[in-house]
């Protein structure tokens, strides 16, 4: 019998980031051309950021040292709300119906559009910001702060959004469903990872618990007077490992069972499944649902249980839709700072996760661009990511997010013509989904 796991040769990781290294020595990343925000307010707003440089990266590793997890930021945003305070900006607490959440805004010289900046501050139970959900947070709270301070500059509104619970809460749809993005033109935020890149794969994702009623008896003396709802878990599990032939590249099922029964000898009358569904597009993540719920249905009829199939316990994740005027532009600003930008489907999507800014993304043009603060082997959702989020080098990066995507909301500000590119992107992909609805 072996007394430890058989180690995992690393070979594949190592083979993709190779691949990967030599894609982005191949190919450019798209530059934006627009006319953009004067040299004046691009050279303000980065002299706004130095100065707050210190207070942003001292935020950060505050943030690291007292990780809060998702609807118990408590501490965080009173943080990050008392920062913008002391900046002479009113900030709502507990802002769009949720009580971690934080709203601020402030007003240019003119009428103009609506940039909404999003910062995130949940971290992840017993790893901290292994998500680097800190330089998020500060690097969105610098970029408006920056925003604010040159406001006699630029025209129309900046909105400083925090977002609770990204990591399986769906703080942001929870907010838009309360009105967060109403008014709002476009939103942006910056996201760590592994590689500098403005458009990435996130895949959509929903939650499936399927629970089984069956009839109890005894496992010995009458097993025939049973239906057993553990088998029917079975059945569901192994009937999802089947169908993961006929599942498209970029689709993903995993799952784990929470309720298999109390003893062995007597048959399980109640089990449960519990599923994480992830695909690269909403169509595609509708399909994989009704799989997944015809594979349900199938387990309990070939036991004679019943099931209630519960979908999400949270409000669904859609995939991200990237806005490619808004990546270009970011490539461009981020680009100027000296970071090598990484070209789109360079990074293998095999490698792709979830996030709420999804959702946000199909109400508004969103950009959610990834920037390097750790080397390929260095995963996400780790304890050495968590680590690499107070780096010097994190540090940096953060100081340069804020600009880039300062940057970024200002070119949407001051140029009409790139404003309408982006719409016009927009709505090329499809325009406004009406989220709430789409898996109704």
């Amino acid at each position: 019998m072996p007394d430890a796991p058989t180690p995992v040769d690393p070979f594949i990781l190592r083979q993709l980031a190779a691949e990967t290294e030599a894609r982005a020595r191949a190919t450019e990343a798209p530059v934006s051309t627009a006319a953009g925000a004067p040299a004046e307010l691009l050279a303000a707003l980065a002299a706004a950021v130095d100065e707050l440089a210190p207070t942003l990266v001292a935020a950060s590793h505050d943030l690291a040292e007292h990780p809060e997890v998702g609807f118990a930021e408590h501490r965080s945003a009173a943080a990050l709300a008392d920062l913008v305070e002391s900046r002479g900006i009113p900030v709502t607490r507990g802002a769009h119906g949720l009580e971690t959440a934080l709203a601020a805004e402030v007003t240019g010289s003119g009428d103009g559009p609506t940039v909404a900046v999003l910062s995130e501050y949940d971290a992840l139970p017993g790893i901290g910001h292994g998500c680097g959900h800190n330089v998020i947070a500060t690097a969105g709270l610098g970029a408006f702060l920056a925003l604010a301070a040159t406001r006699d500059r630029w025209p129309g509104r900046v909105v400083w959004l925090g977002t609770p619970a990204e990591e399986g809460g769906s703080g942001k749809e929870h907010m838009a469903r309360a009105g967060a993005l109403d008014g709002v033109d476009a939103a942006v935020m910056v996201h760590p990872s592994s590689y500098d890149l403005a458009e990435s794969v996130f895949l959509g994702r929903r939650q499936l618990r399927a629970t089984f009623a069956g009839i109890t008896s005894h496992a010995s003396a009458q097993p025939f007077m049973g239906r057993n709802a553990l088998d029917a878990v079975n059945l569901t599990y192994t009937g999802v490992a089947l169908h993961r032939q006929q599942m498209p590249p970029n689709d993903r099922v995993h799952g784990v069972v929470t309720d298999g029964g109390e003893r062995p000898n007597v048959i399980p009358e109640r089990a449960e499944i519990l599923f994480y569904l992830r695909s690269e597009y909403p169509q595609s993540l509708k399909i994989l649902s009704g799989r997944l719920a015809d594979i349900a249905a199938g387990a309990a009829l070939m036991t004679g249980c019943a099931v209630e199939l519960s979908w999400d316990d949270a409000p669904p994740y859609l995939p991200l839709r990237t806005n490619g005027p808004l990546a270009a532009a970011w490539n461009r600003r981020y680009g100027d700072l000296g970071h090598a930008m990484v070209a789109p489907d360079v990074v293998p999507s095999t490698f792709a996760g979830s996030t709420d800014f999804g959702n946000v993304s199909y109400r508004v043009p969103g950009l959610h661009a990834m920037v390097k603060i750790a080397d390929s082997d260095v995963s996400l959702h780790t304890r050495e990511f968590a680590a690499a989020a107070v780096t010097p080098t994190a540090d940096a990066v953060l100081a340069d997010a804020a600009r880039g995507l300062a940057a970024v909301a200002a070119d949407y500000l001051a140029d009409p013509d790139f404003r309408r590119s982006v719409d016009d992107d927009f709505a090329a992909a499809g325009g406004v989904l009406d989220v709430p609805a789409f898996f109704d």
